[in-house]
């Protein structure tokens, strides 16, 4: 009879610890997939970083070098000499920026110069006429495609501006190293334009394939864009909601962004096998562990002594089982650490990206209000000739002088940026800051309002002045486009001074910031204008707080307030 019982009682504990094992399991399947989960989010937003980091590196190169003196003669004159010297300045921008090529179209579709004109390959002469980014960049600015390259049959983002005399500026980005480090990471990453269709992958063979099902006028549209003969089939197959298969019917977790201004999407697919089965397997067996622990004593309990020699080799084994499973644990959690390293050194790395991104971008803003004034001088003093008026033009002529040292000491400032070079910084007179930030924006603010207020003369301040005079401009240039069209515009420039701080307000009648757009005014590349940039700001902020001071927006009743402090020099 007591042997029949311990035979039930055995029964008992194991099927209990079965039950408890399957219900253990299921329980952490589903939060070892929700993790698993997030950490696929995490990880495709990061390497969408990385990717949009790359291309905002090079999207703005085009537009500033549409005004570009260079690029203006060889458009305009294109003698033999105009092209070499193109190519030759080309050629030593694209090898200091990292860029595969950058070349220049005429008005009529022939590249009149490129930096890779030394190769058998170059792109001078070639006609790309046919060409959608530079048909949309000839008559509406700005254009984009992704191709196969014409010539090099390597496939490309091509960024394309129009220059100020009709002509198209444009730099190729290609994505060979981005595919490098993808590939070498962990699961499949790859890039799909608002059709579906694969750009860019960590498994090259993807590439112009469709990751749905197209139809014929979409496919031939796909096809004459990216310059491929025919669109490939889906490499995978779904198998439910977010879950795919390929590589002979192993199941894979796709994780995909939202799709960024141009429609491309970042997507992630990470293999399940071993990743939760392992995490099920586990829970499944410390469940069943645990319930047999738990069950067998019940069972001890009820045979006493008889079975006291069984429960002594359950508890041992259970003990060096459960030893394994810490081993593992530590493993996997030194696993993921790495991971988390690796995770963070791209983050830099975007960031690094981004910033350098930003120093490009504002050559082209920061110069832009400079250009703009010598221009209106120049054809003031045209007329000033034509009516004998020699004063006037020597008065204009020494404003174009002092503007064009502006525009020296910005871009030589900016370059000296670039290269982690510091400027110079001392005291200096808050009102010539003032003084010569409304003499760039001279032509622009004659219909406005400008009054200046409190204390000005013999006010000094700790900075240097061609970017505090940056900073002023900005904050001018943004009030008087507010103010544009408004009756009774009015900008208000007031200075107020204590022991430590001298601080300037500008403030203007115009209709204020909208309360979506304040709470991120200071973050890159956010704006609320249609033609902005949204650097003006982040740079200002950062200028003058490499001063000692602050830049901030103030809530007011009316309009819009930013409010400059500095520190105050005695």
């Amino acid at each position: 009879m007591g042997r029949h019982s311990g035979k039930i009682s055995l029964v008992l504990v194991a099927a209990g610890a079965l039950g408890t094992g399957l219900l253990g399991g299921a329980i952490s399947q589903r939060v070892a997939l929700a993790r698993f989960e997030q950490r696929a989010m995490s990880d495709t937003s990061l390497r969408q970083a990385l990717l949009s980091s790359e291309i905002a590196r090079f999207r703005l190169l085009p537009r500033f070098m549409s005004d570009d003196r260079g690029v203006v003669a060889a458009i305009d004159d294109p003698t033999p000499a105009a092209r070499q010297a193109l190519n030759l300045k080309l050629e030593q921008l694209s090898h200091e920026i990292g860029a595969p090529v950058i070349y220049v179209i005429g008005p009529d579709g022939t590249t009149l110069s490129a930096s890779n004109w030394r190769s058998p390959e170059n792109f001078v002469g070639n006609s790309y006429r046919f060409r959608p980014y530079f048909r949309d960049a000839f008559s509406t600015g700005t254009g984009e495609q992704f191709a196969l390259g014409n010539t090099s049959r390597k496939p490309g983002l091509y960024l394309a501006n129009r220059s100020a005399n009709n002509g198209v500026v444009v730099v190729k980005l290609e994505f060979e190293t981005i595919e490098a480090q993808w590939s070498r990471a962990e699961g499949v990453t790859f890039v799909t334009d608002r059709n579906g269709v694969i750009l860019v992958s960590s498994r090259p063979q993807w590439r112009f394939s469709a990751t749905r099902r197209l139809t014929g006028a979409v496919r031939i549209a796909e096809q004459q864009t990216s310059g491929v003969s025919a669109i490939g089939g889906p490499p995978f197959k779904f198998a439910g909601p977010n879950r795919i298969t390929m590589d002979e019917g192993r199941g894979y977790l796709l994780s995909t962004t939202s799709a960024d201004s141009s429609g491309w999407r970042v997507n992630l697919a990470l293999p399940l096998k071993p990743t939760v089965d392992t995490a099920v397997r586990s829970a499944q067996f410390i469940s069943g562990l645990a319930a047999l622990v738990v069950f067998g004593i019940l069972a001890l309990l009820a045979e006493r002594n008889r079975q006291r020699r069984v429960r002594t080799q359950h508890l041992e084994a259970a003990v060096g089982e459960r030893t394994a499973a810490l081993r593992d644990e530590m493993a996997e959690r030194s696993a993921a650490e790495q991971r988390a390293a690796q995770l963070r050194e791209g983050l830099r790395q975007a960031n690094r990206l981004a910033t350098l991104g930003q120093i490009t971008a504002s050559v082209a803003h920061e110069t832009a209000q400079p250009v703009a004034a010598i221009r209106n001088y120049a054809a003031n003093s045209t007329i000033m000739l034509d009516r004998g008026d020699s004063d006037g033009v020597r008065e204009n002529l020494a404003s174009i002088s002092r503007l064009a040292e502006r525009i020296g000491a910005v871009t030589a400032h900016l370059r000296g940026f670039a290269r982690k070079a510091g400027g110079s910084v001392g005291e200096l007179p808050l009102e010539d800051v003032i003084d010569g930030a409304r003499l760039i924006l001279k032509e622009q603010l004659p219909s406005i309002d400008v009054q200046l207020r409190g204390r000005r003369r013999k006010v000094r301040v700790r900075g240097e002045r061609v970017r505090l005079e940056q900073v002023v401009v900005n904050l001018l240039q943004n009030a008087a486009e507010a103010l544009a069209d408004k009756p009774a515009a009015r900008i208000v420039l007031e200075i107020a001074v204590d022991e430590e701080a001298v601080r300037l307000r500008v403030s203007d009648n115009g209709p204020g910031i909208d309360s979506n757009v304040a709470a991120s005014l200071f973050t890159p590349f956010t704006t609320s204008r249609a033609t902005g940039l949204g650097l003006g700001l982040v740079i200002a902020k950062d200028i003058v707080e490499e001063f000692g001071g602050t830049l901030s927006l103030v809530q007011g009743d009316e309009g819009a307030c930013f409010e400059v402090c500095l520190v105050r020099v005695r």
